[in-house]
């Protein structure tokens, strides 16, 4: 970025899922708050703000100077369109300052239905490099909530390349994996954290090479750390914790407060609010080890209760964080006169007709005394001005009356001050019904699982593979983009990705929104991978305007909801083979001294002894495969372009064999699931 990057303070963004909450953020100093409106939100079972709560909350925070982000941050099926349509008309008609999404069928509709919305990337779409920031810049956002996995340098370089607003994650609890692509609980509860309902398995004692709660992280604080922050350029400091109490909201909201304002905090009274063995900042510093880990112990939840009551203190009363100016005249035979202002609002209360003095008449500081005692409110006296003719005398009571109708006439006014145009979307679903005779399709994740049958139609290799195999590249190739390209690794793989176009290869298998871009700078068409989370038909349409020539279905769908989408593209199903659970950057295999003593096959161990294999990408991050394989290849299944059979950690034999089942549809002869695919997903 070669713009001057703005390092002025950067906001404090609280978590709100109770009215509680909402006060005890706003009156501990938050200058913006998030919360959920309706179902489609990352946080379903936080309390919700909707109909006329919405319009008191957003009001409440506008008096108060604070700003309000609403998160619409979860997939979308096709029948729910009204109803997200539905919920973004009401969040514009709040007059809230923007919404954040993960689905672009929410960022579609929401520009249908108000434009003047500002647009925030959920971390749900795991933004973690340059290439993301600047995809969702070219889309309408103005804000991106980076990845929680970055470290103070990968920040740095995505601010030097990017210009939209950047948002991180400072203090709260941590997603093992990459956050939206993590699809433990949906695959093991059916409760999809990316429809906002997440178990929370990964606090479940998995066993890693003799470690237990192998994918339990503590929380993350990195409060020490805000004048970095504002030094790189972000723009917000993120509170996690929308579930939590009123206590934890003010505790961690004054202490991000205070460290950005160079102030001392207590990192102990955090702690003893809400803490999981203590706190980690491996991922911002790069220390990313054992130290990581941790649950919440009997001990933690004890030192709670003694600090509860000094933290309510925090939030008792409101700040006095909006400055007002105050004009008086006091003429004989007038009525008084108040005119108070905030710099963009200005409001003028009529007060009694003041009477001859008969002992001690008003002066300019026995005025200034009563309008300055503006307890209760958010306003702070900065400036009063009198004018007062000599002689005259008003009440204590009229005085005091005076001011209270002029800041309720202010704090009116700020409340009501946002006011957008709503408009009525269009919802028809765009795309049309599949009637293709599917083709097949092959990931393949190493060269060594390579077997040529010729009723493949497209398959796809990594970046390394087809370098180094370029005897694989044909017509039929795919270059896998690694799910995860942090922003060290960014320049490498761009000029990988071009080296092998330059070789012919015409196609990249995108996983994630970031990998979109990188595949186009290089010159590839994007295909979209299951990593795109792509749920329904508007999402579809969105990523073929982006460029992508076909998508893959996400995993999480159901046979009758497959049923139900339309495409203008080519449109596949995964059909076989182990699903990918979770990115992992803190890998749970890595021992004190890196990554040397790993034989390159780990593996995690539930509580009811099912395997779990790991899979590290060139040790920058491991990925979490299902305890058996999917494979559906011999039911009912509804018409798509493509199936996908999704090799992993099969031997060249193993894959053949599944490639051969899928193609004869033969039933599955050992352990296997069906997947989602007939389960009903919350």
């Amino acid at each position: 970025m070669t713009d001057a990057v703005d390092k002025r303070n950067p906001e404090i963004l609280a978590p709100v899922g109770t009215e509680g909450s909402l006060e005890a953020a706003v009156y501990a100093g938050a200058d913006a708050v998030y919360f959920g409106a309706g179902a489609c939100n990352a946080r379903r079972n936080a309390g919700q703000f909707t109909g006329q709560k919405l319009i008191d909350a957003v009001r409440f925070c506008h008096a108060h100077g604070v700003k309000v982000h609403v998160t619409v941050n979860t997939l979308v099926r096709d029948e729910e369109r009204k109803a997200v349509a539905d919920t973004l008309a009401e969040i514009a008609q709040s007059g809230a300052d923007a919404i954040i999404v993960q689905d672009l069928t929410v960022m579609r509709l929401a520009k249908a239905i108000c434009p003047e919305l500002a647009l925030h990337g959920s971390t749900q779409m795991a933004v973690h490099n340059a290439a993301g920031v600047l995809q969702l810049e070219d889309l309408g956002f103005l804000r991106v909530v980076l990845a929680r996995e970055l470290s103070l340098s990968e920040i740095r370089r995505i601010r030097e390349q990017t210009h939209a607003e950047l948002e991180c994650f400072v203090h709260g609890a941590l997603c093992m994996s990459a956050s939206g692509m993590c699809y433990l609980s949906a695959m093991l509860g059916e409760r999809s954290g990316n429809r906002g309902l997440c178990a929370q398995p990964c606090r479940l004692p998995f066993v890693c090479n003799g470690a237990e709660y192998a994918l339990s992280l503590k929380d993350m604080s990195h409060i020490a750390y805000c004048a970095q922050y504002r030094e790189i350029g972000v723009s917000s400091l993120k509170i996690e914790g929308r579930l939590k109490s009123p206590e934890y909201v003010a505790a961690a909201v004054d202490a991000v407060r205070r460290a950005r304002d160079g102030e001392p905090y207590s990192e102990e009274t955090l702690r003893n609010v809400f803490s999981r063995g203590g706190f980690t900042e491996g991922y911002l510093t790069g220390k990313r080890n054992h130290t990581m880990f941790g649950v919440r112990t009997q001990e933690d939840a004890k030192r709670a209760q003694p600090v509860l009551a000094g933290i309510r203190e925090l939030y008792r009363a409101p700040r006095k964080n909006v400055p007002v100016s105050f004009e008086i005249t006091v003429k004989s035979n007038q009525p008084s006169t108040l005119t108070a202002s905030d710099g963009a609002h200005t409001v003028r209360a009529l007060g009694t007709v003041p009477e001859r003095a008969q002992k001690v008449a008003l002066t300019e500081e026995s005025v200034s005394k009563y309008l300055s005692k503006t307890g209760g409110t958010p306003f702070d006296p900065k400036r009063i001005s009198c004018t007062i003719d000599e002689g005259l005398m008003l009440p204590a009571s009229a005085l005091n009356a005076l001011r209270r109708d002029a800041l309720d006439a202010l704090y009116q006014a700020r409340a009501d001050a946002v006011h957008y145009t709503v408009n009525e979307p269009d919802l028809t679903i765009p795309g049309a019904p599949r009637q293709a005779k599917p083709r097949l399709c092959v990931r393949f994740a190493n060269d060594a699982q390579w077997t040529d049958e010729p009723e493949i139609a497209y398959y796809s290799l990594p970046v390394k593979a087809l370098l180094a195999h370029p005897e694989r590249i044909t017509a039929r190739a795919a270059v896998e983009i690694p799910a995860l390209v942090y922003p060290n690794d960014e320049a490498g793989i761009s000029e990988q990705l071009r080296d092998l176009n330059a070789r012919g290869v015409r196609y990249a298998l995108c996983e994630n929104i970031g990998a979109v871009r990188l595949a186009k700078e290089a010159g590839l068409v994007p295909v979209g991978g299951y990593g795109l989370n792509v749920t329904n038909s508007d999402a579809i349409a969105a990523y073929r305007d982006m460029g992508i020539a076909a998508q893959f279905a996400s995993f999480e769908l159901s046979v009758p909801k497959l049923r139900d989408l339309k495409s203008e593209i080519p449109l596949g199903l995964i059909v076989a083979g182990r699903l990918p659970l979770m990115q992992l950057r803190s890998c749970p295999a890595r021992s004190d001294r890196g990554c040397g003593a790993c034989d390159g096959h780990p593996a995690l161990t539930d509580r009811k002894n099912a395997v779990f294999p790991l899979v590290c990408s060139d040790r920058g991050y491991s990925t979490m495969l299902n305890s058996v394989p999917l494979y559906i290849a011999d039911k009912q299944l509804p018409p798509v372009d493509f199936f996908a059979v999704y090799l992993t950690n099969e031997s060249r034999g193993e894959a053949a064999d599944l490639i051969r089942s899928v193609l004869e549809k033969a039933p599955c002869s050992g352990p296997h699931t069906t997947g989602l695919a007939f389960r009903t997903l919350l």
